[in-house]
């Protein structure tokens, strides 16, 4: 009898043991031992639906990342599957916030990736830092994105407004040194970044901006604004807005026949797809005098054609988003975050915890296969902007040539 109560305690501390290495290896929020779960808010409606595509071609890649066996055998990360959700937004950062408690509270997401605005990631801000959450990835190149310490859960992605606008100025005041500005930008932070990017570039020759109109982001048209800046006689014209008011601006410019010689319109909205578009809607021949940045890799460019990464985005996309355009840079762009993130957790180890994500991103210093070679992801003390280099390139009968070699922002070296 003695024998067997002894036999006995030791099955139950064999329990005991047992059941508290499977709690000492519990997970995070968000993972099990076969899923991860993230999420994210989008403007598949609305006034930026232009952009509804973006979660689409990301899903698309973690598909495939969930399909084929990784760098350890195992498909997925780690053999855990990525999980996307996400929701429409419509551009209106007070549906964000509910939409991200949503995320939080109710899906448990282990990390809120790409959710797209500047105003959008500020409004959710504030809260997702409150839950330790990640806030990561954002699609968006406001410059308040680049702070760590006050929101330690928070970062971007894209190369900041700010650096971009400041080459546009620069290449205004070397190029066209006497020629009068005119600016439509959209009332927020986005557009007042570019802004006072764009006079910091132009410097002493700020002063030729001769007109800036604002537009609201809930507006009908810019049809008022556009008029406006047509009667200050400028010869050049500068753009911050998104898809939906960029290609009013040249449809509307054009119909009131202002024809400025130089165009510089922001990345965000100066794709191949929304040029064409632009074309397409009234816009004449103003959009082949448009300049913009480029920091990826061009899909309607066949420069690209028989490059590993380009044909790899080819193959997921028509496999996992055929719907999509391929050569829509929007597309590559859901792609190559994506595939950021899938960095990150890999960095963020076997069994990932949100601090262990972060750290990955505050340390992060890794090529991304979709990026313009030479550009690379890295965070460092002096900015939290992991991307800081870009190209000045020029649309022409429907592509875009680059015009200058890759420029990086030394200010944010670190």
């Amino acid at each position: 009898m003695r024998k067997v109560v002894l036999m006995a305690a030791a099955l139950v501390v064999a329990l005991g043991i047992g059941a508290a290495s499977a709690t000492s290896a519990a997970t995070e929020t968000g993972v099990t031992a076969r899923t991860v779960t993230i999420g994210g808010t989008f403007p598949l409606t609305g006034p930026a639906s232009l952009y509804a595509t973006i979660p689409s071609a990301m899903k698309a890649y973690f598909s495939y990342i969930n399909s084929r066996k990784g760098p350890d055998g195992k498909r997925g990360v780690y053999g855990r599957q990525i999980v996307f959700k996400y929701y429409d937004d419509g551009y209106n950062p007070a549906n964000s916030v509910q939409l991200t408690r949503k995320l939080v509270e109710e899906d448990k997401v282990f990390s809120v990736v790409g959710s797209l605005g500047t105003a959008v990631n500020e409004s959710i801000r504030p809260y997702l830092n409150a839950q330790k959450v990640p806030q990561i990835l954002n699609s968006t190149g406001a410059s308040v994105f680049a702070e760590a310490k006050q929101f330690p859960w928070t970062g971007g992605w894209q190369p900041a407004y700010d650096y971009e606008s400041r080459i546009y100025g620069q290449a205004i005041a070397h190029n066209s040194p006497n020629a009068k500005i005119a600016v439509i930008y959209q009332n927020d932070d986005f557009g007042k970044e570019n802004l006072d990017g764009l006079k910091k570039g132009l410097g002493a020759k700020a002063s030729n901006i001769v007109g800036s109109e604002p537009y609201e982001a809930t507006a009908a048209d810019v049809r008022a604004q556009i008029a406006k800046l047509r009667a200050t006689g400028a010869s050049i014209l500068v753009i911050f807005a998104t898809p939906k008011f960029a290609i009013q601006s040249y449809a509307i410019a054009n119909a009131l026949k202002w024809d400025p010689a130089v165009i510089y319109t922001t990345q965000v909205a100066a794709t191949d797809a929304f040029l064409t578009l632009a074309k397409s809607s009234g816009g004449g021949a103003l959009p082949d005098k448009t300049y913009t940045v480029q920091y990826l890799k061009d899909p309607a460019n066949s420069a690209w054609d028989n490059d590993a990464a380009m044909k790899l985005y080819k193959q997921v996309m028509a496999k996992y988003y055929p719907s999509g355009r391929a050569t829509d840079g929007l597309n590559i762009f859901g792609v190559a975050t994506a595939e950021a993130f899938v960095e990150l957790l890999y960095s963020a180890g076997k069994n990932p915890t949100r601090a262990a994500l972060m750290k990955a991103y505050r340390t992060w210093n890794q090529p991304n296969p979709f990026l313009l070679p030479g550009n690379r992801q890295k965070t460092g003390a002096a900015d939290q902007l992991p991307l800081q280099c870009v190209r000045i390139i020029k649309f022409t009968n429907g592509t875009f040539q680059p015009v200058s070699k890759l420029k990086c922002d030394t200010s944010k070296a670190s």
